[in-house]
């Protein structure tokens, strides 16, 4: 257990940031299992809307530092990748 204020203070604040960088990751785990469903569907159409979505979760996600930019652009790449394939 810290001592200090500080410490203690920084426990406090990396719970609330653990807690939101894990909401983020989840909602964003499930707007790409609800993308590669629609793939799966045929749903070609609905597919290309939905990706927009997924694009603006990833590209937020890298802005706030909860995932890697490098790794939001590997994911859209390998997404966009999927969607070429089943169009």
């Amino acid at each position: 257990m810290p001592r200090r204020k500080t410490s203690l203070k920084s426990n406090r604040v990396n719970k609330r940031k653990h807690a939101r960088n894990v909401k983020v990751k989840l909602q964003l785990k499930k707007a790409i299992k609800k993308f590669q469903e629609l793939l799966v569907k045929k749903n070609s159409v609905e597919a290309k809307t939905f990706i927009t979505k997924v694009f603006s979760q990833l590209d937020k996600a890298a802005k706030k530092n909860i995932i890697r930019s490098g790794t939001a652009n590997r994911r859209k790449s390998r997404l966009m990748r999927r969607l070429n394939k089943s169009a």
